[in-house]
């Protein structure tokens, strides 16, 4: 029962923006599971979950590899030292860096784990990544933009 669950919170993480442990355990609820906010609180322990920059002031957990976990503040200062700009193509944001930067940029982004982000793509001072919708890119951006403003 526990791995299930834990395979449930980690997909459910992946597909949504949660901010709480409340809200994880209402989607745990719906999906089936019977849980106290003590048994999320022990989930979100034994799974290591962390919470990161999700935009509008919002967190949300993500899976984060063990060793990665203290790196959040650092993937943030890697896209205020190196991100110059950004604009989208329809869903297609292009993301224009320092010379050099563009890998370690889109490296930072990926940690970050947008669900709308499907892949990216970095040269040497321009990343594409691509995008769900046209909708989802304009949220990418406001995210992003929020980052960088804390």
């Amino acid at each position: 029962m526990k791995r299930s669950r834990h395979a449930k919170i980690v997909e459910l993480i992946e597909k949504y923006d949660i901010e709480t442990q409340e809200d994880l355990a209402e989607f745990l609820k719906e999906a089936g599971f019977q849980v106290t906010q003590a048994t999320v609180s022990r989930d979100i322990r034994e799974l290591q979950l962390s919470k990161i920059p999700a935009g509008d002031g919002k967190q949300k957990y993500v899976v984060l590899r063990q060793d990665d976990s203290h790196l959040v503040d650092k993937y943030i200062r890697v896209l205020k030292d190196g991100l110059l700009s950004m604009d989208m193509a329809q869903n297609i944001l292009v993301i224009k860096t320092v010379s050099g930067m563009a890998s370690a940029v889109a490296v930072a982004v990926d940690a970050m784990k947008f669900k709308e982000i499907v892949g990216s793509i970095a040269g040497d001072d321009t990343i594409m990544m691509a995008v769900k919708t046209i909708e989802d890119t304009k949220t990418v951006m406001d995210k992003i933009h929020k980052m960088l403003e804390s």
